[in-house]
């Protein structure tokens, strides 16, 4: 076999980051090491889409949190119009909230922004491969949630309000005395994610504080005083 027949071809990869130092940074590092040729990098998950169906490449390195299309639908995007395309999302995010959403919308790789050079190429490569590319934390946090016992089914109340299920969940956990803290624990959250979701059912509801939200669940029927 000759030198030429021998030699792996590079992944063609594309760079997504709303951060313009970030993603100059990654394009840098991905620049060093072998085995991966950058061929565009995007600002925004609008470009990422349109740089996918111009370039063709074999990887998108995808950021979450963009403006005018987050990672999440690019993903969903890319993989529904460009299926010759893997996605890994690269983040600082690990809460469910982030990382759920985005395996579902196709992505087969999640790292976090810790991640070394090392580990991005052999995310690339795994995903090539048709394996997962995920980080080790991202492994055990899946391995937590598929390992958490299974609560029987109840059907909710229904949500007041336009409340989204999750919002009508923060309310009750509210109602039932929960910090922001504890509530991010019991639904694996960020804490940020949990104050979002209170803004959001506040401005849906009209509510103005935490005592106002608890005798709004109560009388709602969303929650039951004790000993009923």
């Amino acid at each position: 076999m000759t030198e030429t027949e021998g030699a792996k071809k590079p992944a063609r990869v594309v760079v997504a980051d709303d951060q313009t130092v970030v993603r100059e940074g990654i394009v840098m590092l991905l620049g060093l090491l072998p085995g991966v040729e950058v061929v565009g990098s995007a600002g925004d998950g609008e470009q990422a889409v349109r740089l996918v169906g111009e370039l063709a490449p074999d990887v998108v390195l995808m950021d979450l949190r963009m403006p005018r299309c987050d990672g999440v639908e690019a993903t969903r995007r890319i993989r529904a119009q460009y299926p010759g395309t893997q996605v890994v999302v690269l983040t600082t995010f690990a809460d469910d909230d982030s990382l759920f959403p985005a395996l579902r919308a196709g992505a087969r790789g999640y790292l976090t922004k810790d991640a070394g050079g090392d580990e991005i190429v052999r995310a690339v490569e795994s995903v090539l491969s048709g394996e997962a590319g995920l980080s080790p934390s991202i492994q055990r946090r899946l391995l937590e949630r598929l390992s958490e016992p299974e609560v029987a089914a109840v059907a909710p109340p229904e949500a007041p309000d336009g409340l989204t299920a999750r919002e009508t969940e923060v309310l009750v956990l509210i109602a039932e005395g929960l910090t922001n803290q504890e509530i991010a624990r019991k639904l694996h959250v960020s804490t940020a994610t949990v104050k979002t979701h209170i803004n959001n059912l506040f401005a849906k509801t009209g509510l103005k504080d935490r005592a106002q939200a608890v005798r709004y669940a109560y009388g709602k029927g969303l929650v039951r005083p004790p000993g009923k």
